[in-house]
């Protein structure tokens, strides 16, 4: 069987950030221009930036059977899996195909190492011991959100996860559609979660790349990215096996370019690869495109790179944005976040603006959107770019006529 399987069949989607939680608010959100971001007011910490944070998880336990897994990372999950009928699109998967024949991916690039981070604080002071029981494994540890997500539907397939930094959950799709199409399963949920932590934010701020307001990507005066958290959740089907899906998995693309531990290549020669082979996967030409939702993170280097490869691959016609001046850079949660985001354009028909963007840097090319548009939009080309050189671009799409 190819390991081209495509289009996949994309049959239900959920998402939390900023925003708020379900695809209605980061809907609304699109549609008026209003941003989730706001000045840093996580725990104590003290830093002159803003950040991108869910309300209301703090009063979120969770309890029950799964009180091992209460974190904020798995609190985030568990609100995403919660909303937009998500419940019960996987239960009905399960029910169809039985639990051992649907898988779960989960991309992240921190987990809930905020839970491991409040621990020290709480030391013993005379002897240095943390507080028991910590529950490192079902918190901290890189697989604890794909194995409360397994755990919480009661599901028995193949579990996977992906932590490649900032491209994290936007290699779920990939690594979904090669379970697919070597009949490892017959549905794969696919997501992202990142939650906010001591060591994103002040890791950051120490690498001084962390915006003092909101965040403007491509903009000439660009000072920075401002993180978020997110959680986001799909499932993908076959599409013979959900003839009701309206969006679809058209292609992906994956490179590592391994230019530099924190900064691509600065002509985005990895970039430009993984937009390529997805567009090869797509069968598509680059003028099949309607709209690339940029990884666009508002830093200087990555931007200037991003416009660079964009350019080499659709040269300078196609409109682009970025869409961080919403939710901030939700990291690893950031790749389903804006492949959701990406769906919700074509529902729409937006071509939404790089919010916070009022003069771009003169010394791009690419096609950057600074005011909404409305058009018919039938394709949408996302990237996310992590550090080490981890770039995967997703091509999605409405669900073709003749499948």
């Amino acid at each position: 069987m190819s390991l081209t399987l495509l289009p996949l069949a994309i049959s239900a989607y959920t998402l939390v950030n900023a925003l708020g939680a379900g695809c209605a608010a980061t809907r609304a959100a699109l549609l008026v221009g209003q941003t989730g971001l706001a000045p840093c007011d996580f725990l104590d910490v003290a830093l002159p930036t803003w950040i991108g944070r869910v309300a209301g998880l703090e009063a979120l336990p969770i309890t029950g059977d799964l009180a091992a897994f209460d974190c904020r990372n798995n609190r985030l999950a568990a609100l995403a899996l919660a909303q937009d009928g998500f419940e019960a699109a996987v239960e009905a998967a399960r029910a169809r195909w039985g639990a051992a024949r649907v898988g779960v991916i989960i991309g992240t690039s921190t987990s809930g190492i905020l839970h491991t981070e409040l621990a020290f604080r709480q030391r013993n002071p005379e002897t240095g011991a943390l507080p028991e029981p910590l529950h490192y494994r079902q918190t901290h540890e890189i697989s604890s959100a794909a194995e409360f997500v397994r755990a919480y539907f009661a599901l028995e397939g193949p579990v996977l996860a992906i932590s490649t930094a900032c491209s994290s959950s936007a290699k779920v799709f990939a690594s979904a559609a090669r379970w697919l199409a070597t009949d490892q399963c017959d549905a794969v949920l696919v997501g992202g979660v990142d939650s906010l932590c001591l060591t994103t934010l002040y890791g950051f701020a120490s690498l001084e790349l962390v915006a003092p307001g909101a965040c403007r990507p491509a903009d000439a005066a660009r000072d920075g990215i401002n993180i978020g958290e997110a959680a986001g959740f799909a499932l993908l089907q076959r599409p013979a096996d959900a003839p009701e899906a309206a969006f679809a998995l058209l292609g992906y693309g994956e490179s590592v370019d391994a230019y530099h531990m924190s900064t691509p290549h600065p002509a985005g020669e990895g970039a430009a690869l993984a937009m390529q082979r997805a567009l090869a996967r797509a069968g598509l030409p680059a003028s099949a495109i309607d709209y690339i939702n940029l990884h666009g993170t508002a830093s200087r280097i990555n931007d200037s790179a991003e416009d660079q490869a964009v350019t080499a691959v659709f040269g300078t016609e196609v409109p682009c944005s970025s869409t961080k001046g919403w939710t901030g850079h939700t990291l690893g949660a950031a790749g389903m976040t804006e492949a959701i985001i990406s769906l919700l354009c074509i529902e729409l028909g937006l071509i939404p603006q790089s919010l916070h963007t009022t003069q771009v840097d003169p010394g791009f090319h690419s096609a950057i959107v600074t005011a909404p548009r409305h058009a018919p939009i039938e394709r949408v080309l996302s990237n996310s770019f992590g550090f080490g050189g981890n770039n995967a671009s997703l091509i999605l799409g409405r669900m073709p006529c003749s499948v």
